[in-house]
């Protein structure tokens, strides 16, 4: 199974990445289901699906994920728009991806199995809910624990990205969630430091201690609160 999945993710790759020009995707935006090149370029997914699987009693997989690809693209370009594009790329290859889970598990059981019962297994759940909290509960938690110091230091720079500070932070927990369920503390001390790095140059320029003490407390609650969640998990 993990084969046959890892094999059509492959085929996908290339078939979406390496294998799909820019002025293909330009016609098939602009022409929709009139475009050759949305036909040929299915074609090309359930092609590149036979060969990777090698075997010809397969032609079944790689026509039903030919014409699934066909329908996910179609219903993208007929409801995106120029301002939902980006939006509708990661819609598109989330689709995807489950349908080559579907179709993978359907062609290799008969019938779609999905043990909803082992996935809500009390180990899972476990590890579901320390991530979940760990990403925007935990963004709110700080924002509102920091929110009497945030105030001091006035408004934030007109420069930051917008909404780049709570991304961040659910990134950095995340990392710290994997590598200390992964045993590999050197690598969240790593993380930490190199935080400290990129922070220094700001803080420098800014000859700001309010400012600095600020992004100290932010810095070390976030990394603190997402080393007790993950041992908690533990």
């Amino acid at each position: 199974m993990i084969l046959l999945i890892t094999k059509m993710i492959l085929a996908h790759f290339i078939g979406d990445f390496y294998l799909q020009p820019s002025s293909w995707v330009l016609d098939k935006e602009q022409k929709k289901y009139k475009s050759i090149y949305l036909y040929l370029h299915s074609v090309i997914h359930g092609l590149l699906v036979w060969i990777l699987l090698w075997d010809w009693n397969v032609w079944k997989i790689a026509l039903s994920l030919a014409v699934v690809h066909f329908s996910i693209d179609l219903l993208k370009l007929i409801f995106q728009v120029e301002k939902s594009k980006r939006n509708w790329f990661f819609i598109d290859q989330l689709l995807h991806v489950v349908s080559i889970l579907i179709i993978a598990n359907l062609f290799q059981n008969g019938y779609l199995n999905i043990d909803i019962e082992e996935l809500l297994q009390s180990k899972n759940i476990i590890f579901v809910t320390g991530y979940v909290a760990l990403t925007l509960p935990m963004s709110i938690l700080i924002q509102k624990f920091l929110m009497p110091w945030s105030d001091l230091i006035g408004e934030p720079d007109d420069d930051s990205l917008l909404n780049a500070g709570k991304y961040i932070g659910i990134l950095e927990r995340s990392f710290v969630f994997v590598f200390i369920l992964a045993n590999r503390w050197e690598a969240v001390g790593f993380l930490l430091a190199a935080k400290s790095v990129f922070r220094f140059g700001d803080l420098k320029e800014s000859k700001d201690r309010k400012l600095t003490e600020y992004i100290l407390l932010g810095t070390l609650m976030s990394f603190g609160v997402a080393i007790v969640i993950s041992m908690l998990v533990l």
